[in-house]
């Protein structure tokens, strides 16, 4: 159902305007408006300009919140605003201080693991890197060459050159490595490797023994780096930790408290002449229920004025949708907003789509073991996880179930329970002028006809709400259309099972009549309001277009109808897919397959399960709603939604 809604203003004293959301409007689910954009014959008003100072402090409340492992902890609401920010002020400077102290020893860190990699490759090397690097007399150069030009450097050393190269690690691409060599010679074997493409790597001063020692070094430096770091992420842990329940009480409040504050965002003040106060004004809209409630809790408090004006959406717009359904129709709201919320006036279809989409799916998709496992598995994750569309899959899961029982069917065999009703792929019917045909088509067709009638009947009754004299009379989904199709069904009904039809007057009545109202819908329509329109066109162009509009209002009625066959045609292709399966798991045999039937089914629940579920909803949107719904409202979206969620 939808909520009635009222639009309501309420303003005071600028500086009471934080008690007043706190104490009054937090209590209660409302959409708020911009007060300076809707309250137009007002003058003098002006916007808030403040900042939210509350932000930042939230900011960092949600941060420290984050850090928490015990999600648990109940918040210490005991706290007023000053212990608040100041426990939040203190508890930022000494996580910065932890947070910087940890900054440095992470890039001490890295910058020894940078030195290590360097280092690394030249471990193998038998030599002192202090004493090497203080040679007087003598160069060493260290660094990598490519091992294709490895092997004509050690051409040149054998042949050419006075020095020595001791290789390092090796690799798939390079040779690492140094080179000694006389000063007097260093010119010379400088510009022969650096003609091989050696490429050298600087080495500091400060490395104590041979590489291998130096590494082993650098490793326990780098491991300590990494235990100084472990002790201050645990710091920080226990500073957080040890104020849990202060931080989620802060939290919580800091939330509230920032949330009131920005109503002033959609609120407006203005200057009283006579005593030069400030005063605020806040609107929006509110369920009727919720209206009547802070009328009451502020009948005593004479700082605060509140105005409720009844017929205020005649002149300044419709109001928001709220739903407000039972638990149990709650998931299949999600399939009406997703075509569009129900303007004022328009019925919820919320319950409607329920119960037709529920039982569709059922027919179309009747098993006992596959509806049981949409069921257990919607049911776990709505419960866990409140999605819509799991509780959807649930319910649809138990008319499936029971379905399966009408049909006989436990995961696709047909013998382990009786048939209620009868075997979708088997059951036949004998009709007039038809001949035989599968019952579950007779019957979905059938079904398909009432649905109409029901659709139309709703289309009647938002008309009549909405004051649209077309539509409610004269339409194809209006009373005239009500009464050529639903005479059109008990003609065709009464003739299927047997019975004397209609006579030739009746049909000319109710048949006749409707198609020449619905050829002249617009200037019976005209007359009923008496509008005195002229036709536009002229009347021969206005016969050719009504001729044009009445066959393709025919031939919908065709179309709608047939298209419930679908129904049958799903029920029926199911339980013949399920007959492959068994087949191919040698079920016939005696001794089937269970992996196969296992497999089979898991494939069958999944996809056949999301095709169908399509299909109804195409029939829900294109045949159902395209008739009685338009869909034109806008969501009520409450300012506080984050406090009622949680």
């Amino acid at each position: 159902m939808i909520v009635k809604m009222k639009f309501f203003s309420i303003s005071g004293p600028r500086t009471d305007i934080d008690r007043v959301c706190q104490v009054y409007l937090s209590r209660h689910e409302m959409q708020l408006e911009n007060a300076i954009a809707e309250l137009k014959t007002t003058e003098n008003l002006l916007p808030f300009v403040e900042v939210n100072t509350y932000r930042e402090p939230l900011n960092k409340a949600e941060e420290f919140a984050a850090l928490l492992t015990d999600s648990k902890v109940e918040p210490d609401l005991s706290m007023d605003q000053d212990a608040m920010t100041g426990l939040i002020r203190d508890l930022n400077h000494q996580y910065l201080e932890l947070m910087e102290r940890k900054e440095r020893l992470k890039k001490h860190k890295e910058e020894l693991t940078e030195k290590l990699n360097v280092l690394e490759p030249f471990r193998p090397l038998e030599v002192n890197l202090h004493d090497v690097m203080g040679y007087r007399y003598m160069r060493v150069r260290f660094g990598r060459i490519n091992v294709d030009y490895y092997r004509r450097l050690e051409k040149y050393l054998y042949e050419d050159l006075n020095a020595i190269f001791l290789e390092g690690v090796r690799n798939e691409n390079y040779v690492y490595g140094c080179y000694f060599v006389a000063n007097a010679d260093a010119g010379k074997t400088d510009a022969t490797f650096h003609s091989l493409h050696f490429e050298k790597i600087p080495l500091s001063k400060e490395y104590i023994g041979t590489p291998a020692q130096a590494c082993e070094s650098l490793k326990e430096d780098i491991s300590h780096a990494g235990e100084q770091i472990e002790k201050v992420e645990a710091e920080v842990a226990d500073l957080i930790g040890s104020h849990a329940a202060q931080i989620k009480g802060a939290q919580r409040r800091l939330e509230e408290l920032a949330d009131n504050f920005d109503i002033r965002k959609m609120a407006a003040r203005m200057e009283d002449d006579e005593d030069k106060e400030d005063y605020y004004i806040i609107c929006g809209w509110m369920g009727e229920e919720d209206v009547e409630a802070l009328l009451k809790e502020t009948e005593k408090d004479d700082k605060v004025l509140v105005v409720v004006e009844e017929d205020r959406e005649k002149y300044f717009g419709d109001p928001p949708t709220k739903l407000e359904n039972p638990r149990f129709f709650k998931p299949f709201e999600m399939f009406v907003k997703m075509y569009g919320m129900p303007s004022p006036g328009e019925m919820d279809p919320t319950i409607f789509v329920a119960l037709t989409y529920t039982f569709i799916f059922g027919a179309m998709f009747g098993d006992v073991g596959q509806g049981f496992c949409l069921f257990a598995i919607g049911g776990i994750l709505y419960l866990t996880k409140k999605i819509s569309l799991a509780g959807i899959i649930s319910i649809a899961g138990l008319f499936s179930m029971a379905f399966g029982v009408l049909f006989g069917s436990v995961f696709g065999f047909e013998d382990v329970i009786p048939a209620l009703w009868l075997h979708p792929a088997a059951a036949m019917t004998n009709l007039p002028f038809i001949g035989q045909l599968n019952t579950v088509f007779v019957v979905a067709i059938a079904f398909g006809m009432a649905l109409n009638i029901l659709v139309m009947i709703f289309q009647i009754v938002n008309a009549f709400k909405s004051h649209d004299t077309e539509n409610a009379w004269f339409s194809s989904n209006g009373v005239a259309g009500l009464l050529f199709y639903g005479f059109l069904v008990l003609t065709v009904v009464l003739y299927m099972t047997g019975h004397k039809v209609p006579g030739n007057i009746m049909m000319a009545v109710f048949l006749g009549i409707p198609i020449l109202i619905f050829l002249f819908k617009e200037p019976l329509t005209n007359l009923a309001e008496r509008n005195h329109k002229k036709i536009e066109g002229g009347k021969v162009m206005f016969l050719v277009q009504g001729f044009f509009e009445l066959f393709e209002t025919l031939l919908s009625y065709f179309s709608n109808t047939l298209s419930y066959v679908r129904i049958g045609a799903f029920a029926v292709s199911h339980a013949a897919i399920m007959e492959v399966v068994l087949m191919l798991a040698g079920a016939s045999e005696g001794s089937p397959n269970w992996i196969v039937i296992v497999i089979g089914n898991i494939v069958v629940c999944g996809l056949e399960g999301l095709i169908v579920g399509i299909q109804v909803l195409r029939l829900e949107y294109y045949e159902m709603f395209s008739r009685f719904y338009k869909g034109g409202g806008r969501e009520f979206r409450p300012f506080n939604s984050r406090k009622k969620r949680r």
